[in-house]
């Protein structure tokens, strides 16, 4: 398994937690540090929201945000969200309007992105570990 020093989470690796998925668990283990992006926590709350176990479903995932350090987007992340989307259509590659803006954070503080979803790997210089 992948040794990872700072970590940042996607929104399928989150729900994988809450199921108890241990090769998920395994790869949290092994980080220095676990970050979340603000957009992945909007993503999460709002399927708490259409869930329906929403009581156990909030009350697990606010536990679970405070063990984690979450990353607000600022200029600078709208700067690299300009061009990571910009080389996602010259490619004629695009991937999800969130996951520009998760992968932007990962590239702003220069994290590894703990994701199931192989369509980041088309975006450049973005560090990556994906568990399928």
């Amino acid at each position: 398994m992948m040794k990872a020093g700072r970590l940042l989470l996607d929104t399928n690796i989150i729900s994988d937690i809450n199921n108890g998925v241990e090769r998920i668990l395994a790869a949290l283990r092994s980080a220095k540090e676990v970050f979340v992006s603000i957009t992945v926590t909007g993503e999460i709350f709002y399927g708490i929201e259409n869930s329906s176990g929403k009581e156990e479903n909030l009350e697990f995932y606010q536990e679970f945000f405070q063990s984690c350090t979450t990353i607000d987007l600022d200029v600078e992340t709208a700067k690299i969200y300009g061009k990571v989307k910009t080389q996602l259509k010259n490619n004629g590659t695009p991937i999800p309007e969130n996951d520009v803006w998760i992968a932007a954070v990962a590239l702003q503080h220069d994290l590894v992105l703990l994701t199931r979803d192989k369509h980041f790997e088309l975006v450049d210089k973005l560090q990556r570990w994906v568990l399928d």
